[in-house]
């Protein structure tokens, strides 16, 4: 907000505004170098001991500047879901399971060693198992380490070999306790009834890494950099919201389009 806009907020010190406004106003006027040494002290003094006497303000001038960077960036990551909407929600290298036609689609970022994405699994299969009409896109987006980055590309050879296991297959990785990696993934695997030898000679396939590839530039255009993040309607959710936030904003993207109508 301009400077004497930011001084008369507060209310008090009418003095002490006045006078820092009116330097601020100088100070606009003309360049830096026109104020002495004199007019400097007293610019900074004036400021100093408003500042000191009125230390909300700066609490006030920290809140709306969070405000509008929050404006700046949902703003952004709108513009960039505008631009990439086919990569995002109808990708082949995205895993897609429920309802391959359902009326709302919701794209989860994940990361087999979030703890968080652990949490957020029984909210989504809950949501699949309840909801016939809902498409539920998943995309590796391994953040946390070499072994994340294993574990996803087994996923991935999963998706090329045996996209009908790709769920089952998911639910056991996700629901292990322990560290994900490319060990783990497997077993994962073969626990479902996955053949691993297959998956060995799939994660070879170029494929492999051009999806994860995907999944980052996606990340990266909408801000996405923690997991689990969910793309639905025309905005991001950030986190495990849990399943009744979900489903409610599910409910107002089939009703107006929108996560909050």
């Amino acid at each position: 907000m301009p400077p004497l806009t930011f001084l008369r907020r507060a209310g008090r010190g009418a003095l002490a505004a006045g006078l820092a406004a009116g330097f601020l106003l100088a100070a606009a006027v003309a360049p830096a170098s026109a104020l002495d040494d004199a007019q400097r002290k007293e610019f900074e003094g004036v400021i100093r001991e408003y500042l000191l006497k009125n230390p909300e303000v700066i609490q006030e001038a920290i809140m709306e500047l969070q405000k509008r960077q929050q404006a700046a960036e949902a703003g952004q990551r709108q513009k960039a879901l505008a631009e990439m909407k086919p990569l995002v929600f109808d990708s082949p290298r995205g895993t897609v399971v429920g309802n391959p036609k359902g009326d709302v689609t919701l794209v989860e970022f994940f990361d087999y060693n979030c703890g968080y994405c652990k949490r957020a699994l029984g909210d989504l299969v809950e949501l699949v198992g309840s909801d016939k009409k809902l498409k539920v896109v998943l995309k590796e987006f391994p953040v946390l380490g070499p072994g994340s980055v294993e574990a996803a590309q087994v996923a991935v050879a999963v998706r090329l070999t045996a996209p009908d296991k790709y769920f089952a297959f998911h639910q056991k990785l996700l629901g292990e306790r322990g560290q994900a990696n490319k060990a783990k993934a497997l077993e994962a695997a073969a626990a479902v009834g996955i053949d691993t030898a297959a998956l060995e000679k799939a994660l070879t396939n170029p494929e492999v890494a051009a999806t994860l590839q995907e999944s980052l530039q996606i990340a990266d255009a909408l801000g996405i950099d923690g997991t689990p993040s969910y793309v639905l309607g025309d905005e991001v959710v950030v986190g495990a919201v849990g399943h009744d936030q979900l489903r409610d904003a599910i409910a107002s993207v089939r009703k107006c389009g929108k996560v909050q109508c």
